[in-house]
C-alpha cells in the first residue's frame, strides 16, 4: 500500500496557517477542527508544520499560558515529508525513527496532504484485516483430500 491510497481513503481537506499568524490562533484552529497539526505555508511554499508537540513544549515554557508569539516562533521548519508513491511500510518506519506523528505528503513542491501516525495504523490494520478475511476464505474453500487406493 501506498501514501496516495491513503490520502485517497482520508480525503482532501487539508488546514493549513500562516507563520505569521498568531500561535494562539492556531492552537484555537486545532481545537476547533480537532486536528493534531497544521501545516505552514508561505507565499504557496511549505515551511513548516506546527503540531500539538510544539503547542504543549509552549505551554510548558510559558506556565501554561500560549503567549503572544508567531507560529513562526514554534513551528518545527524542516518537517519530514513524504511523497506519494513510498510504501507504507516505509512510512511506519520512518515515523517511528524519526518520533513524527504527522507527515506532509508532497508532489515535488505541491502539498498534497498531511498523514498522521492514526491514518498509517488504520490503514495497516485495514490491509491486515483484508488479508485475515481472504486467508479465513480461503482456507474454509479447501478441498478435501482425496485418499488413493492402491
Amino acid at each position: 500500500m501506498k501514501v496516495s491510497e491513503i490520502l485517497q481513503v482520508k480525503g482532501n481537506i487539508l488546514y493549513t496557517v500562516t507563520p505569521d499568524a498568531p500561535l494562539a490562533d492556531a492552537v484555537n484552529i486545532m481545537a476547533e477542527k480537532d486536528i493534531g497539526s497544521l501545516v505552514v505555508m508561505e507565499f504557496g511554499d511549505l515551511v513548516g508544520i506546527l503540531t500539538f508537540r510544539e503547542v504543549i513544549k509552549v505551554l510548558h515554557t510559558n506556565g501554561g499560558t500560549v503567549g503572544n508569539g508567531t507560529v513562526r516562533k514554534y513551528m518545527d521548519d524542516h518537517p519530514i515529508t513524504v511523497t506519494p508513491d513510498i510504501e507504507v511500510n516505509e512510512v511506519r518506519r520512518m515515523m517511528l525513527e524519526k518520533h513524527a506523528r504527522y507527515l506532509p505528503v508532497m508532489n515535488a513542491k505541491t502539498l498534497l496532504g498531511v498523514i498522521s501516525f492514526y491514518d498509517v495504523a488504520r490503514a495497516v490494520l485495514e490491509a491486515q484485516s483484508f488479508e485475515n478475511r481472504m486467508l479465513k476464505a480461503y482456507i474454509r474453500d479447501w478441498p478435501a483430500e482425496t485418499t488413493q487406493e492402491d
